[in-house]
């Protein structure tokens, strides 16, 4: 029994002497993630009670879109250098955190109209419609749209990102490129596209997906490639689902606070899907 109590007080004295680490020397857990940095950017315009709720949703999709970009860019270097075995873990990792985002717009239906009516006016023309990190998202998933770069016109540097963006390869030009890589014959014309522009269906890229689809032992990495993509561009449709359907149950068919037309705008982006030969090949199997 005495060789137990003094094991235990053994273990008590190690423990004692990790937690006196001298934090002042050695990096902290806050000090590693910028706590004090992070904690303090929620700075309510009100006093209402909701509006903690409201800054804190919108702070965390956005670093979750920090993370989606992550993956999503080394993804697309992955695929263009015809190494696609690592992009796969990145779109499914991307997959993963876009669920997450989805699941964020049920937490902001918690936020009552009336509620929100309280520090609404205290928002100015500030809307999420001014997300950069949303649209960079939706150019590296092939919907580009050069009008939308005006939203930003008024900061150099962001604008300088913006329109760089709009002329990078997005993840679906880097899969169609691995088609022709792969010996899967792809229209010129798609594969010297101008970039900044929103892609186009094409026959030669839809046959070119039959072809995979109906040979995948031959073809299994392009494949898997293809239902990652799948994959995104589903939960992202369900993500700007769950954004039109929350706005509409919080405002209604109010404009939006930076201008936008709210509800009457996200349902019209819900009819630009992604990957489009994708989604209809599945008719020709």
């Amino acid at each position: 029994m005495r060789n137990q109590e003094n094991g235990e007080e053994k273990k008590t004295s190690e423990l004692e002497n990790e937690i006196q680490t001298d934090f002042q020397k050695n990096m902290s857990y806050g000090d590693y993630l910028h706590l004090e940095t992070i904690l303090s950017s929620q700075q309510r315009l009100s006093n209402h009670h909701d509006e903690m709720l409201f800054i804190i949703i919108h702070q965390t999709s956005e670093l979750w879109m920090k993370l989606i970009l992550h993956e999503l860019n080394a993804a697309i270097q992955c695929i263009l250098q015809n190494d696609l075995e690592p992009s796969f873990k990145m779109l499914s990792r991307v997959s993963r955190i876009q669920q997450q985002l989805i699941q964020s717009w049920n937490v902001l239906t918690t936020l009552t109209p009336a509620d929100y009516m309280q520090f609404r006016g205290k928002l100015g023309h500030s809307s999420g419609f001014q997300s950069y990190q949303n649209r960079l998202i939706e150019f590296a998933l092939g919907q580009k749209n050069a009008h939308t770069l005006a939203v930003y016109k008024h900061q150099i540097g962001l604008s300088e990102t913006m329109l760089k963006s709009l002329h990078e390869p997005s993840i679906y030009d880097a899969a169609i490129t691995a088609l022709s890589v792969h010996g899967l014959p792809i229209n010129k014309n798609v594969l010297n596209r101008d970039l900044s522009q929103s892609y186009e269906p094409d026959l030669s890229v839809e046959e070119a997906w039959l072809t995979v689809y109906r040979n995948t032992g031959q073809y299994w990495n392009l494949y898997e490639l293809a239902e990652k993509l799948v994959d995104i561009g589903h939960q992202q449709q369900l993500w700007r689902y769950n954004h039109m359907s929350t706005v509409e149950r919080i405002i209604g068919h109010k404009k939006g606070t930076g201008g936008s037309s709210g509800v009457t705008y996200l349902k019209k982006v819900l009819d630009q899907s992604f990957f489009p030969e994708l989604l209809s090949l599945r008719t020709k199997l």
